[in-house]
């Protein structure tokens, strides 16, 4: 098995990663495979169209294959079930909502949710995941919109001054390491709204340009996500941090100018030796309950998704038209009202007075 590490160094810490990962799934009895959504969704597809040439299939079969080809797969199909978050499954009923143009029947909802639940149990049945994993899964009833949990100006400003500080300390060399790296991580979401993982992840310093209009320079990124790829436009202030990380890797370049002329191909969010750690999601919670930002004013708790609406609150309040946000941030126009109308007319106080 290769770790697909060119250098030594990186080999060794991939190959640890790699063995931990064996052993763990080991000790829980669990499959060594792994299979994305769309490999047990086609094997699902596979059974059903058996089931039906030798007399035993079901009427609601031709329900479940519909749902699986037209919505699940193209959204879900890449990942593996231990990546799907409770903020992803939000992100499908928004991108769903946008697809089908309305928000679907209760009946619709319960047919996605039964469609979606046979794959999770197919990956049970096969020891992918173990029987006691919490898989988020789709609302088969619906419920009332609700912004999700943002922060305040002041919050942001607590948490960015709160940072500087919390990186430079921890009780091992890794912890430190992982604090340096997360909060670049936190500042670049912040300042761009892209999504955490999905995006972010696979993101290269080649990815990056210069956008030029007259003599003004704009920093463009191009992300490829569930959506597919696109270009965004980041806000200024990332530069510095960009900057910091080129300095942190020892990159052999002496700013982001060099870096983006030299095309480097090479992962940003990663360790100085290349390594790419698996997620930011419990970092970033210990991060929030160290500045006592967890919780919102309603008691919610926030997640590295936070960041990506606080972006767009921001946005809209800066008056951003929904259209431009929609594209910058890879989604619909349909989910920006769904989620945030009715933070516009408090954001436009001043206008509206």
């Amino acid at each position: 098995m290769s770790t697909g590490q060119a250098d030594l160094e990186e080999a060794k810490h991939a190959s640890i990663a790699l063995y931990e990962q064996t052993m763990a799934k080991i000790s829980q009895e669990l499959s060594l495979k792994s299979k994305s959504f769309k490999q047990l969704a086609e094997e699902d597809l596979v059974m059903m169209d058996i089931a039906n040439k030798e007399g035993n299939g079901k009427a609601i079969f031709k329900d479940y294959k519909f749902v699986l080809n037209k919505y699940l797969i193209p959204f879900f199909g890449k990942f593996q079930l231990k990546e799907i978050t409770p903020e992803l499954v939000k992100d499908f009923e928004s991108w769903r909502l946008s697809q089908m143009g309305r928000d679907p029947q209760a009946s619709t909802k319960r047919t996605h949710a039964t469609t979606y639940n046979r794959i999770v149990t197919l990956a049970r049945e096969q020891n992918l995941i173990a029987d006691t994993y919490r898989v988020p899964l789709l609302d088969p009833h619906g419920s009332p919109s609700q912004a999700r949990p943002a922060f305040s100006k002041e919050e942001i400003a607590q948490l960015s001054a709160y940072m500087t500080g919390w990186e430079r300390v921890g009780r091992s060399s890794r912890t430190k390491e992982m604090r340096q790296l997360c909060r670049s991580y936190v500042e670049f979401l912040l300042y761009t709204g892209a999504r955490p993982g999905t995006e972010l992840k696979p993101m290269r310093w080649k990815h990056l340009q210069w956008h030029w209009i007259g003599d003004q320079r704009y920093l463009k990124v191009w992300l490829s996500g569930k959506t597919g790829p696109r270009y965004l436009i980041a806000k200024h202030l990332v530069v510095d941090c960009l900057e910091r990380l080129i300095a942190w890797h020892q990159l052999p370049y002496k700013d982001l100018n060099e870096v983006i002329e030299a095309r480097l191909d090479r992962l940003i969010f990663t360790f100085p030796r290349g390594v790419q750690p698996y997620n930011f999601n419990p970092q970033f919670e210990n991060l929030l309950k160290e500045c006592n930002l967890l919780k919102d004013v309603a008691g919610r708790n926030r997640s590295l998704y936070s960041l990506r609406h606080t972006y767009a609150t921001f946005a809209l309040a800066e008056g951003v038209d929904i259209h431009t946000l929609a594209r910058q941030m890879g989604t619909s126009t349909l989910m920006i009202e769904r989620h945030y109308s009715k933070l516009t007319p408090m954001m436009a106080a001043a206008k509206l007075a």
